[in-house]
C-alpha cells in the first residue's frame, strides 16, 4: 500500500493518550494508531450515509417493486 506523509495538529491531552497506547503496545507507533482511527471513522461515516439513504426508501414501495420482479421472473426460476 502506498503511503503519504502528512502533518497534523493534535491537542496535548489527546497526544498524551495516544502515546500511552503506544507505550502499552496497543499500537506499534503513532502513525499506525492515527491511520487505524481514521480508517474506522471513515467506515462509520460511510455506514451512516448508507443508513440515511436507506431511511429515505418507502418500505411499501420497495415491497411492491420486489414482488413485481418476482412475478415477472417466476417461470424462469429453476426448480429445487
Amino acid at each position: 500500500m502506498a503511503a503519504s506523509k502528512i502533518a497534523i495538529t493534535i491537542e496535548k491531552k489527546t497526544l498524551a493518550k495516544l502515546d500511552r497506547l503506544v507505550r502499552e503496545r496497543v499500537f506499534p507507533n503513532r502513525s499506525r494508531a492515527i491511520q487505524q482511527a481514521l480508517e474506522e471513522k471513515l467506515k462509520k461515516l460511510e455506514k451512516d450515509r448508507l443508513t440515511l439513504e436507506c431511511e429515505k426508501l418507502d418500505p411499501q414501495e420497495e415491497t411492491k417493486l420486489a414482488e413485481e420482479g418476482f412475478a415477472l421472473e417466476e417461470d424462469q426460476w429453476p426448480e429445487y
